[in-house]
């Protein structure tokens, strides 16, 4: 097959253009697909579907880090010149120091490194988590490439301008234009990408301006959403770091290398500078005032000579300096406030959250309001049935059935009243019929977790049927087929 040329470098706006138009920009046929050469030149210019994944810090980096605080770094300086003063005292004097004499640096240096491990841990901690969530996405997409040839590939080896085709259940694997509905409609669940509370109703008609939030491109499926309802068949317009989603990372990684202190460490900032004034000056004074006992001076004809110098003396005053400087200094906070913010994110940790760094802990701490939508984020996006009315046994009748449990695991709860009427009547049975039939979701278990594949509704209907499988085992297997 002839190679198609490249599409052009110029940002195209699909969602505002027309199926034709975007598929004379992408050189490709919906009903072909690209051919194998189109595919390895378009790999080879646009790279791989696949967001970049940022390089986690090296741990050295990481422990540097932990000492990047002014008051450890006063202790740090406290312990080195009390370590440096013993080994000064045992060279010039060849007196056998022991043990006992490093007991004050060791002890500082050991709640230092201590400080250190604990926030390493927990950094390490939180960037195997996130990690972890960045791995959730798409493993394959169908294609159909090679005059008509469906395959399934591994969803980063798609390139700009392959065909889709997505089904109820599948995760959108790149930014793509819908060019063919094979249902009546389709349906999208795309609040992880704008928030939006229910999924949204897809069409191919193109959207009258280039300039238009990403919740206006209603003929656009974005990179990470799901299918909840209906086929189709798309164009990948965009892949990797130039989809939407890849686009949200982007910043991301670039807000991540902004720096900001939270109040809590400026404090700690602040106080740390102001100690290190006062304790030097009042350390300074206090070595000063006993120079007489390490330096002298004769007076002759007004003049100070023949001065006396001991360096044993001056080393001496200097270590009750420096001993007077440490015991001033709270070693023990930074132990304090890392073991508190560690606990914190313990307890955040207990409830889902995951805590990147420790003094934000601190930072939330300090909020007073938060704005945040509802859907997905106080709530879990999920729908059950809560009470459903069938006709009575008799004509002007109703019956009211409460239902309970609010999952998606047939076992959570029941029907209310069900056991007082045995098996079901033609009105129950049409009931059934309808939510069984008239469902394109599922629901599968995944390491003990239920969730939906299509709509929310659906799947809450369809628990209902699954959940009484032993009054109308033969509609559950029909839904099924």
């Amino acid at each position: 097959m002839e190679s198609r040329e490249e599409p052009t470098k110029k940002p195209f706006p699909a969602w505002a253009r027309s199926v034709d138009q975007c598929m004379h920009e992408f050189r490709v046929d919906i009903s072909s697909g690209l051919s194998d050469v189109d595919v390895q030149k378009r790999r080879e210019k646009h790279g791989y579907n696949e967001l970049e994944k940022q390089k986690g810090k090296p741990t050295w980096k990481l422990v540097l880090e932990q000492f990047d605080d002014t008051l450890v770094k006063i202790l740090l300086l406290a312990a080195l010149v009390s370590f440096l003063l013993i080994l000064f005292e045992g060279n010039q004097f060849e007196t056998d120091i022991g043990l006992s004499a490093y007991v004050e640096p060791l002890v500082i240096l050991a709640i230092l490194v201590l400080n250190a491990l604990v926030g390493v841990w927990q950094e390490s901690n939180a960037e195997n988590a996130l990690q972890a969530l960045k791995d959730l996405q798409p493993d394959k997409a169908r294609v159909i490439r090679e005059d008509l040839m469906v395959s399934e590939i591994p969803a980063r080896e798609l390139v700009p301008g392959d065909i889709v085709e997505l089904k109820v259940g599948d995760k959108v694997p790149a930014d793509i234009r819908l060019a063919k509905l094979t249902t009546t409609t389709l349906r999208v669940e795309q609040s992880s990408l704008t928030g939006e509370s229910t999924a949204v109703l897809k069409t191919t008609s193109a959207t009258t301006s280039d300039d238009i939030e990403i919740q206006g491109k209603m003929c656009m499926l974005f990179s990470g959403t799901t299918i909840v309802n209906g086929n189709c068949v798309g164009i990948v317009t965009s892949i990797g770091m130039d989809t939407e989603i890849g686009k949200i990372q982007s910043q991301i990684q670039e807000a991540s290398m902004e720096d900001h202190d939270t109040p809590l460490k400026k404090k700690l900032d602040e106080f740390a500078e102001t100690l290190t004034i006062v304790i030097g000056s009042i350390c300074f004074f206090v070595w000063m005032i006993n120079y007489k006992n390490f330096l002298s001076w004769e007076m002759v004809n007004g003049y100070p000579s023949n001065f006396t110098f001991s360096i044993q003396k001056c080393t001496y005053y200097l270590k009750i300096a420096v001993a007077l400087a440490v015991a001033a200094i709270p070693e023990g906070l930074p132990a304090v406030i890392t073991t508190c913010l560690a606990l914190g994110t313990r307890k955040m940790a207990q409830k889902k959250a995951i805590v990147r760094k420790l003094p934000s802990v601190e930072t939330l701490g300090c909020t007073t309001v938060i704005c945040s939508d509802k859907t997905g984020t106080l709530t879990t996006n999920q729908m059950s049935v809560v009470e459903f009315v069938a006709n009575g046994h008799y004509p002007g009748s109703l019956r009211e059935y409460q239902v309970k449990g609010t999952t998606y695991d047939p076992k959570d709860g029941g029907i209310s009243g069900w056991h007082n009427e045995g098996q079901m009547d033609s009105n129950m049975q049409s009931i059934a019929e309808i939510a069984s039939l008239c469902n394109d979701s599922q629901v599968e278990c995944t390491l003990g977790q239920f969730r939906a594949i299509g709509m929310p509704t659906e799947a809450a209907l369809k628990v209902i049927i699954s959940g009484r499988r032993d009054f109308y085992p033969d509609l559950v297997e029909k839904s099924a087929r």
